[in-house]
């Protein structure tokens, strides 16, 4: 690897500065759910039948393809709002961060979704009560809250 192949110095702080303008990660919804006021309305884009089978404690519900539709009554378009939808091999939570953007909401996506949620160690909710299954060690640490990344 050659030293050309590198962005300068400005061009990374432009393409850095961007990309956590716009995806935030697991932990650090959880810290901000955690805190009690997080500064913004975490939505779960998928279908109803996968809301069900879990998510995370306090999101609100609201399909991707619902979005357009929804958004105004179930968000407060002052709050920015934090997306999630399965997973990194999804597309969904980039779709619906989209829908909520042309309807002119600051938004993130949250990367990694549920599934990332899930594997560091986070409580997910389901009819029965929140689950919590241990964090998995490609992802978080096992003996410890955070990975303080």
């Amino acid at each position: 690897m050659t030293t050309s192949r590198f962005a300068d110095p400005a061009q990374a702080v432009a393409h850095f500065s961007a990309r956590l303008g716009l995806y935030t990660d697991v932990s650090d919804v959880q810290a901000a759910l955690a805190s009690g006021d997080p500064g913004f309305t975490l939505v779960d884009t998928r279908a109803r039948v996968a809301w069900d089978q879990g998510h995370v404690p306090g999101a609100v519900h609201l399909p991707r393809t619902e979005v357009a539709e929804r958004a105004a009554a179930l968000v407060d378009p002052a709050r920015p709002v934090v997306v999630y939808c399965w997973g990194p091999g999804c597309d969904g939570a980039a779709k619906g961060a989209l829908e909520f953007a042309r309807l002119g909401y600051r938004v993130k996506e949250m990367v990694g979704g549920i599934e990332y949620w899930i594997r560091e160690g986070f409580g997910v909710e389901t009819a029965t009560g929140v689950e919590r299954s241990p964090a998995d060690p490609l992802t978080a640490p096992v003996h410890a809250l955070t990975c303080a990344c």
